[in-house]
C-alpha cells in the first residue's frame, strides 16, 4: 500500500499517544518552503502551514538553533539551512534505485533526444530524484528536488494509475480540494492515464502541466507499496505526442523492466 501519511494533516478526533505534534509542526515550517522561495517570514509560514503564528515562532527560533533554518536581520526572514541539505543529500546517496537506474536514464536520453527523470512522490507534488538529459538538451533540464504536479504531469499521473482504485479516490479528495474549478478537467485527464496505463503500460501529458511540455511516464512499484515514476519528454515543438508514443514510450518501459530486474538482485 503506498504511504499516505504525508499528505496534508488532519486532526483526528481521538488522540494518538504516540504522535508528537511538536515535531510534526516543526516538520511542517520546513516542508513550507518550495524551490526558489529564497526566505520568508513567519507570518508567511503560518499561512502556508496553517499553524498559529506564536507557535511558528518558537519553532523558527528552535530550527534555527538546530542549523534547519538561517535567519537574515536584515529581512527579519528564514531560509533553509545546512541542516535540510545534510539530510536530502544523505536521502538521495543512498537511494538505491537512483545508483541503479542513472546509467540506463543516461542512455535512454542520449538515444531519444529526451530528458529522462526518475521521481518520487512528495505530498501533492512528484519530486525529482535523479534526472538525465541528452547533450544537445539544453533548454529543458531540471535539478534533483524539483517538483511536478501529482495531477497533471506525467509522473504524477503514472503514480496515480499504479494505485489500487481506493487510494487514488484517497489522492482524488485532496487533488480537488488544491485545484477547485479545475477538477473536473483534471480528474478527466487523470482517468485517461489510468486507462492508457492499463491498456499501453504507460501514461501521458501532452501540454497539461506545461504547454510547451510533452513527455511519457512509466510507474515502478517496489516492495511495501513505493512507487517511483520515470518519466521521458521535452519541448512541445521538438517532441510530438506520436514520436513519444511510438517511439520513446517503448524504449522507456523496457528500461523500467530492465531497473526491476536489476533492483531484484541489487
Amino acid at each position: 500500500m503506498a504511504p499516505l501519511s504525508d499528505l496534508p494533516r488532519k486532526k483526528s478526533a481521538e488522540p494518538d499517544r504516540k504522535f508528537i505534534e511538536a515535531l510534526a509542526r516543526g516538520l511542517d515550517v520546513l516542508r513550507a518552503f518550495q524551490p526558489g522561495d529564497g526566505f520568508l517570514g513567519n507570518l508567511e509560514i503560518a499561512q502556508r502551514t496553517g499553524l498559529p503564528r506564536s507557535s511558528i515562532s518558537r519553532l523558527t527560533y528552535t530550527l534555527t538553533k538546530l542549523g534547519y533554518l538561517t535567519y537574515s536581520d536584515r529581512l527579519e526572514k528564514y531560509q533553509l539551512g545546512s541542516g535540510v541539505l545534510a539530510l536530502g543529500y544523505s536521502f538521495v546517496s543512498n537511494l538505491a534505485i537512483r545508483q541503479v537506474a542513472k546509467p540506463l536514464m543516461q542512455d535512454l536520453a542520449n538515444s531519444t533526444g529526451t530528458a529522462v527523470g526518475l521521481s518520487d512522490r512528495d505530498r501533492l507534488d512528484m519530486i525529482f530524484v535523479e534526472f538525465c538529459a541528452a547533450a544537445n538538451v539544453t533548454t529543458f533540464r531540471y535539478e534533483i528536488g524539483n517538483r511536478v504536479s501529482l495531477a497533471t504531469s506525467g509522473s504524477g499521473r503514472a503514480f496515480l494509475a499504479a494505485l489500487p482504485q481506493e487510494e487514488r479516490e484517497y489522492f482524488y479528495g485532496h487533488l480537488e480540494k488544491r485545484n477547485s474549478e479545475r477538477w473536473p478537467k483534471i480528474k478527466v485527464g487523470i482517468e485517461e492515464a489510468v486507462a492508457s496505463y492499463k491498456q499501453r503500460g504507460f501514461c501521458s501529458s501532452f501540454g497539461d502541466w506545461n504547454r510547451d511540455v510533452n513527455g511519457v511516464a512509466v510507474p515502478l512499484q517496489l516492495s511495501q507499496g513505493r512507487i517511483y515514476t520515470f518519466n521521458a519528454g521535452g519541448p512541445a515543438y521538438r517532441l510530438s505526442p506520436e514520436f513519444l508514443e511510438e517511439e520513446v514510450a517503448p524504449l522507456l518501459k523496457n528500461m523500467v523492466g530492465n531497473i526491476e530486474a536489476m533492483l531484484i538482485r541489487y
